[in-house]
């Protein structure tokens, strides 16, 4: 019997416009170059309503009231559901089945994983108090008077990447 072993979990939190997806992007980039496959979830918390999806039959299924609707084309899998709300645990779960060695959460900062902190400025150190796990702190400008034990990284620096790089190997053991 096989050993399914659990994908490590982190999460990429901050406010709108801080760098979350950039910074996100940079961690798949370099992980994909070396043949790791990493999962994302996004919360999308901008304004109300659902995420935008083009109007594809697909789409038009699940608006028909099919639960979901998944369609497949040279490889590529794109899966639509509709429920009342999705929980992390529910999303985390569907994203499992794809055994991905990393999940990369971009958002839901109340969750309790391992975190990335982006800081734009002075206005969102209050972040620093309300969050845990938090495991670094990337920032733009200004620097936090107290990060603790937290490492602490210009955004506008790399060296932030190759830490988090190596860190991710290290706990997905490779």
């Amino acid at each position: 019997m096989a050993v399914v072993k659990n994908p490590f979990i982190l999460q990429i939190v901050g406010y709108q416009n801080s760098g979350k997806t950039t910074s996100i992007l940079k961690i798949i980039e370099r992980l994909t170059a070396e043949s790791i496959h990493v999962v994302t979830i996004k919360h999308h918390a901008h304004g109300s309503g659902k995420p935008h999806v083009v109007k594809k039959d697909s789409t038009r299924h699940v608006d028909a009231g099919a639960i979901a609707s998944l369609i497949e084309g040279n490889g590529r899998l794109l899966f639509q559901a509709d429920k009342e709300q999705w929980t992390l645990a529910e999303q985390i779960e569907l994203c499992c089945f794809l055994k991905p060695k990393l999940i990369l959460i971009e958002g839901h900062k109340k969750a309790n994983f391992p975190k990335i902190v982006l800081l734009r400025d002075r206005q969102d150190f209050h972040l620093l108090e309300q969050l845990t796990n938090i495991f670094a702190i990337l920032v733009w400008e200004d620097t936090p008077e107290k990060s603790g034990d937290i490492l602490l990284f210009s955004i506008k620096e790399d060296n932030w990447l190759d830490w988090a790089i190596q860190m991710i190997k290290n706990r997905i053991h490779l």
